[in-house]
Formats: structure tokens, sequence, C-alpha cells
């Protein structure tokens, strides 16, 4: 069962062939969408279907709860988990006579609030300061003048981010996650689409991991015989085997195997070169923005340990509608309920903080932060940067780079990422039916519904959201709005917001020729110069704790040490990560604080 099964009752029913029509999923938010029209999986002629074989599969689809049992928070992913460091426990509860500190938070993506979140349960007052008008870092939205929402990426929620599902859970927004059919589709040109395929029932039993994964890879026909031999020689001598039975040994396999690329791993252990090509790649860059030869052997191997030892974390979820609405203001919602305060539009210009007599950094004594003009220094007893890779660049001072544990965090570098999105008259993925391609009204959207994979352009993964989070982003009358993240995006960086948006809008028609007689009537282009740290071999010895050398300074983001990869759960885990690393140097931080106050008394 799905480590949501609490609160997903599940509606099960059985269908003839391998190609499935997938139901659309409905939020407690009231949807546009009465009725599921989305198209089957895959379209292709007769010709190129030949080498399928049609088998009788079982598959099932859920509704959205339409509660949250927040009593069972702390039970989410406690069954599923297969390592202590993915999920650390909760701190007990504080004392009657336990310290109350002020913490002071740079940055509201999910590492900060994540942060926040913790400590305010503990008792501790919080602010956070951000220096844009909305929160959520890599996951904020925004809406342009004329109301469309415009996402800084494509925000995918696999089935094992235990702690992210367990801060949904807390802010009683999981019913805004839309479960999607447990299969990988990959999109290849001329409207050829195939699936790896983890659904696996005999009879009326689940079949689970790790025989879902060896069935789906068994059977894609995105690799050909003789790859998918190869494939399941390299993953059978892989760590994964190891977690099987000893999760922490394969972690720990896992982890030494950082300073090889996968590409170098994978066919070192007899994986071929078209695996990697029509499969792997596209899965890498979706993961860190990276293909196989440039991305850590550890990044790709973290993953796949999980979907081979756990049977839903492969599966995906994606938001109902925007971030804004659909995840961060509910968060946002709980941390003010709580007493936390979030302020927009300040940002931090200097980290003020003493020295011994040697120079070095013992504590930080304040924040100048500046707004429009304006100028205030915030004083807290403990201060959290919780930022990315070259946010905390800007933050840390220089002088603090002559210590290794600072100096290191400059060794990191991000990937820049373009996210398009396109926005067409009709259903772009809508390939059987051409009546229905160009069918805009009547509340129904059809073609695929879920995250979509390709080796054939240079948006390696991309969704039709009016079909995947329909509540904000179907509008009757109108089709398609394809997102699409090019990665990687150095080759488009310079280029005009028109020539990046025609050069996707090509590659969406060739990747889907039905579509080539739609127009694209909306577009929107997001540059990130720097998004998630490069994940290369060699750079995990670079990430930070999260506890520093400066005694009130801490760290939180999901470029810090973590065993999951630079991701919304990799920053949700770090936030909990520093937060508990807070409450357990409370008694110190309290004795610093008062010692503080002693001296500005005198």
């Amino acid at each position: 069962d799905s480590e949501l099964d609490q609160y997903v009752p599940w509606n099960r029913f059985y269908y003839s062939t391998l190609y499935i029509e997938p139901s659309m999923l409905h939020s407690k938010v009231a949807s546009p969408l009465g009725v599921s029209a989305c198209g089957p999986v895959g379209h292709m002629s007769p010709a190129k279907n030949a080498h399928r074989v049609l088998r009788k599969t079982r598959t099932r689809a859920a509704q959205a709860p339409t509660t949250s049992n927040v009593n069972s928070v702390e039970s989410v992913g406690l069954k599923d988990v297969p390592l202590k460091s993915l999920f650390p426990d909760a701190p007990p509860p504080p004392g009657p006579n336990s310290p109350k500190l002020k913490v002071a938070i740079v940055g509201s993506g999910l590492a900060g609030l994540s942060t926040a979140v913790e400590l305010l349960e503990q008792g501790h007052e919080v602010d956070i300061y951000e220096s844009r008008p909305w929160i959520g870092g890599k996951v904020a939205s925004f809406k342009d003048k004329d109301g469309n929402h415009i996402e800084m990426g494509l925000h995918v929620f696999f089935g094992c981010y235990f702690n992210l599902f367990r801060l949904m859970a807390k802010c009683g927004v999981l019913e805004n996650l839309l479960l999607k059919d447990h299969t990988h589709t990959f999109c290849n040109k001329d409207g050829d689409v195939r699936e790896l395929d983890f659904r696996f029932f005999i009879g009326d039993t689940k079949i689970g991991a790790p025989f879902h994964g060896l069935r789906a890879f068994f059977t894609t026909p995105q690799l050909s015989t003789a790859d998918k031999l190869a494939n399941s020689l390299a993953l059978g001598t892989s760590p994964i085997v190891r977690s099987l039975i000893d999760p922490e040994g394969g972690m720990r396999d896992v982890r030494a195997l950082d300073d090889v690329s996968f590409a170098d791993w994978f066919k070192s252990h007899g994986g071929s070169q078209a695996s990697i090509d029509r499969m792997w790649d596209p899965i890498a860059y979706a993961l860190g923005f990276l293909d196989c030869k440039d991305i850590s052997a550890r990044c790709m191997l973290s993953i796949f340990q999980f979907f081979a030892t756990k049977t839903d974390a492969s599966a995906l979820r994606m938001l109902s509608g925007s971030p804004a609405d659909r995840l961060l203001a509910p968060i946002a919602d709980y941390i003010t309920a709580r007493g936390g305060r979030i302020h927009t539009r300040w940002g931090c210009r200097e980290v003020m903080y003493d020295e011994d007599a040697a120079g070095n950094p013992t504590e930080v004594s304040g924040l100048r932060l500046t707004k429009a003009g304006q100028e205030q220094i915030v004083k807290a007893d403990v201060y959290v940067a919780a930022l990315d890779v070259p946010g905390a660049k800007r933050l840390i001072p220089q002088a603090w780079r002559k210590d290794k544990f600072f100096d290191n965090i400059f060794e990191l570098v991000g990937v820049p990422v373009i996210t398009v999105q396109l926005r067409y008259d009709g259903w772009v993925t809508e390939m059987k039916d051409e009546m229905l391609k160009r069918k805009v009204g009547a509340g129904q959207a059809y073609g695929l519904n879920n995250l979509l994979y390709s080796a054939d352009a240079d948006f390696s993964c991309f969704a039709d959201l009016a079909l995947t989070s329909p509540v904000d982003y179907y509008k009757e009358g109108e089709g398609s709005l394809m997102q699409c993240v090019l990665t990687p995006a150095d080759p488009y960086m310079s280029k005009t917001n028109d020539e990046i948006c025609a050069e996707v809008d090509k590659q969406v028609r060739a990747l889907f020729p039905s579509a080539k007689d739609l127009n694209m009537t909306w577009s929107s282009v997001v540059k990130i110069g720097q998004s998630l740290y490069r994940e290369a071999p060699g750079m995990d010895p670079f990430r930070p704790d999260q506890k520093t050398p400066v005694g009130n300074f801490y760290l939180a983001g999901s470029y810090t040490k973590q065993d999951y990869i630079d991701s919304m759960e990799g920053a949700t885990l770090s936030g909990r990560q520093c937060a508990n690393a807070i409450v357990a140097d409370v008694p110190q931080l309290a004795k610093m604080a008062a010692a503080k106050k002693e001296v500005a008394a005198a």
C-alpha cells in the first residue's frame, strides 16, 4: 500500500489492455473538470505498435481525499522509509521550563519553511525574511498581470518524499496532491509513446518491490532486448541489491560512488550507451538537470535504491494547481497561526558578527536588512541561512572563507535551467481522436495525464498542466498548457524569450505531429542562472553540515549534507535536520543569549 493510504480512498477497476485511459483526479478545491476524458497512454500506428504484446493489466485510480488526518502526521512514511537518515526522529516536546529562543531565518524556500515549522512546534519565536515579494524559493509561483500562474519549474512529488508529505500533512494540504498512473512515460519523436510501467497485479494481488521494478525494466519497449539485458546486468551488480537486505550498508556503498559519474559506473558494470541515451539521460536531466556523464553515480543510485526497495517510491504525484496556492500558502498559514512571522521584500545585505582574538567568527550579532530604501538591524538568538548555493555565497562573509567549512561551499555551483510554458488552442498530447484534439469546451481535457520524459527534445521532462494540475491551469475554451524544462539550459540562456518559445514549440510538434495544426496562444519563460547545485562527481564532500563553526549560525538548504538529492524533499529534510541541530544546542544557545544580554545591560 502507498504511504498515503490513510489519506487516499482507492477506487479499483480493470482495463482490458496495456494502454490505460487514466482517470482525472479531483481536488478538494472545486475543479472545473467534471468528467475525465484523458486519452490512452500511447497511440501509435500498427506498424510501430506491432512489437508490443497486449496483456490484461490491472490499475487503479485515486480520488483525492477531502480531509487530511493530521493525527497521523507522524506515521507518514515511517513504515516505508528505508533509512533513518532519510526521516529523522522528531525531537521530544520541550519541557515547561525549556528556554525559548528568538530565531531569524533568511530564505523562505521549503528549507526555511520546514525549519520554521519544526522550531515553532518546539515553542521558539521565529521570523522569516525573504528578499522577493513571494515565498517559496525555487518552488515559488506567481501571477502575471493577466492572471496566468507562472512557475519556477516543474514540480513532481515522488512517493519517497516522506518529509515533504509529513510537512504537507501537518498543514492539511496532502489533499492537493493528485496521484498519477504508476508509469514513467517516454515521448519519442513522431508520436511514439512508450512506458516504464510499474503496475503489477496478479489477480487481485498487487505485486510490489522489487518485483514490480524488475518487471517494469524487463518489459519496457523504450529499450531493445539487448539493452534491457545490459541494463539488468548493471543494476544487478549495483549497491541496490545490497539495499534489499541491508539498506544502511547499501547506502554506504552508494555514498562511496560519489567520485564517479553514473555513465562511467553504469558502463563499467555492463550497461549500454543506448540505455543511457534512450532512458537514463532523460531521467538524470529530470532529477539533477545533468546528463549521465556529468552526474554523480551517488545521486542516481540514491534514487534507484528507493525505487527498487519501496513499492511506491517511484509513483508520481503533482499538485492540483499552482504551488503558491496549493502548497506554499497553507504552509505559511500554519506558520503564522503558531506565531511565526514572514517578512517579504526584506533582503539581507550583511551578516554582523563577533570575533575572537585570532579574528575567527564566534557568533552572529545581527543582520542588516533593507527594503525599498528602508534599513533595519535584526537581532536574534539564532540565525539560519536557508538558501540555495548562490544565495549562501552572497550571504556568507568573505572573511569566513578562511575556514574550510565555509570555503567548501564556494566549490559548489548551480545548474542553469529554463522553464517554458506554452498554451495551445487544442490538446497537444491527444493523438488518437482528431475531434477530441480540438474540443476545448464542456469542462473536459484530453491527453497524457502524467509527467513525461523525452530523449528526443531539449526539454527532457515536461507535462500538460491543464491535465495534471487542472484546478488552476485548466481554462475553459483553451487547450493544453505545456510546461517544459530546458536542461541543460546553457545554449538557451543568451536567447530571447521569443526565440526560446519558438524552438520549444517546434520540438513539441516534433514529438506530437498530431498537434502540428494547433496554434500557440500564450507563452512564458523563466530563466534561472543557477538552480539545483551541480551534483557532479566528487562534489559531495563540499556539502556543509547544518551546524556551522559559528556558534549561533546554522544552514538549511537541499545542497547541505543530507542523504537525498537536491530537490523539494532534500530541502524539507535539510530543514528538519537544521531544526534538530538547533534543538540539540538549545542549552548552550540559551547561555550565549543570556551572556549577550548581560553584556548589553552592563
